[in-house]
């Protein structure tokens, strides 16, 4: 809180500041947490003059207060529940993606996960007709492959194309391009800028780890501290503009146990408030293009469950649960 000075609130004027002053009295909080009798009888003062240039105070410099009930209310009316398209991914995202919050898909090269992505952003702009952004950071997106699943969904060409026009691509290849891409959206977006389908709805990094495990190793500071202002960048993204993040990451093997794990440390695994790992067929031993899902973080659902996903069928519209 501030310096008391003759105009801070009503009421408040430079003889009644300076009195308070020559008693220790200088700054908001030394005058709202006095004894006002006391401070009265010290200044001269009158105590009901105190007791409302105090209320005033409060009122202007503390933070209102909410209950649980209101903050609950705040929640279910700003929040969105997104259908990926692909009705086993719905199920341990418990019916889709979360607007303000980070959803991380994990696995191996070769498991899905940028094919995932693609399915994300083609169903959210086809299907529920929103924005998407979709940083590419290790070069595997194309627009043909967009394509396809949206050939999939709709014949129509003006469909197809309607919903291209909702997904916005970005390269970035490395942590200093990915932050400023971050950045001038959010600068967009509290601007009131946006194109003319609306504001982005989904925001898709694939992959984190290729911008960051290029700069871990050795002291790690640098790159620690990078890695930690993306995952900042990216929690605020979600949370201050309602925005749902999808972000993929690679698969390390655990020094002591040997088992594979998500990469980035322990540092990111308290970025993505739900986790999703892709099992490839070899790991499951699940026969061809078979795929099993494992929640292994969620704020909802209990971690340990699993759907099969055929990843054959995930370039056709699958049946999501109803909403």
């Amino acid at each position: 809180m501030g310096v008391l000075r003759a105009g801070l609130c009503p009421g408040l004027t430079q003889d009644m500041v300076q009195l308070l002053r020559s008693h220790g009295v200088k700054t908001v909080v030394d005058l709202v947490s006095a004894d006002l009798e006391e401070v009265a009888q010290k200044c001269g003062l009158s105590y009901k003059a105190l007791v409302a240039l105090r209320r005033v105070l409060l009122a202007q410099f503390s933070a209102f207060p909410f209950n649980g009930a209101d903050l609950y209310e705040e929640l279910k009316t700003s929040t969105a529940i997104l259908s990926t398209g692909l009705g086993s991914l719905d199920k341990l995202l418990d019916a889709g993606l979360y607007t303000g919050e980070v959803t991380e898909i994990a696995g191996v090269p070769g498991s899905g996960k940028t094919q995932v992505c693609l399915c994300v952003a083609a169903n959210v702009a086809h299907s529920l007709q929103q924005n998407v952004l979709y940083i590419d950071s290790n070069g595997g997106l194309t627009a043909s492959r967009i394509l396809q699943l949206l050939q999939a969904r709709t014949p129509d060409e003006e469909e197809q194309a309607e919903a291209l026009q909702r997904i916005q691509v970005v390269h970035a290849f490395d942590i200093f391009q990915m932050l400023d891409v971050l950045q001038d959206l959010r600068g967009a977006v509290a601007q009131q800028v946006s194109n003319s389908s609306g504001t982005v709805k989904v925001v898709i990094v694939d992959s984190v780890t290729a911008v960051i495990s290029p700069l871990l190793g050795g002291q790690q500071r640098e790159g620690l501290a990078l890695m930690m202002q993306l995952a900042q960048e990216l929690k605020t993204l979600a949370r201050d503009l309602g925005v749902a993040v999808v972000v993929t990451n690679h698969m390390t093997r655990d020094r002591d146990s040997g088992k594979l794990k998500p990469a980035l440390g322990l540092s990111w695994s308290f970025v993505p408030s739900t986790r999703i790992v892709l099992v490839t067929s070899e790991e499951a031993g699940a026969p061809g293009s078979q795929r099993t899902a494992c929640l292994t973080k969620s704020p909802r659902l209990p971690t340990g469950l699993q759907e099969m996903v055929d990843i054959e069928t995930w370039g056709t519209l699958e049946q999501s649960p109803a909403l």
